[in-house]
């Protein structure tokens, strides 16, 4: 594995119950998330191209190679995630890009999570079935 030193810039995302760690390096686009390849990890092309989209929205695109470990959650909480801690990183390697990622709302924290369940019911909201006799 490599070292802290060698990375120029790095960022940490959430969404829902997931966590990544990204960092960012110049280079040709190599993506190792976890060990393996960006298609290799999430199979899903939609997710691919959500992860994606901080680097097309700022053109760099196959500029930097991208190492992450994620964590915790879904797939799609874990993509979530890692645009998140990309649009951040990006962000860090150059602070003009915040014109473009800004608008985009990639730099925003999508707040939403899953509901506590009540106590008393079954689930967050739901009630038992009514029964009238």
């Amino acid at each position: 594995m490599a070292t802290s030193s060698e990375f120029r810039w790095q960022a940490v995302g959430r969404r829902k119950t997931s966590v990544a760690r990204v960092y960012l390096t110049p280079g040709t686009g190599k993506w190792d998330v976890n060990g393996r390849t960006l298609g290799d990890y999430f199979p899903r092309p939609s997710l691919v191209q959500h992860i994606q989209q901080p680097f097309t929205a700022t053109d760099t695109l196959g500029a930097f190679d991208v190492m992450a470990h994620v964590n915790g959650g879904g797939v799609a909480g874990q993509a979530g995630a890692m645009r998140h801690a990309v649009a951040r990183a990006l962000l860090a390697a150059d602070p003009q890009h915040r014109a473009k990622l800004r608008p985009a709302g990639l730099l925003t924290r999508d707040p939403r999570a899953v509901e506590r369940k009540k106590p008393g019911r079954p689930g967050a909201r739901k009630r038992f079935q009514f029964s009238k006799r």
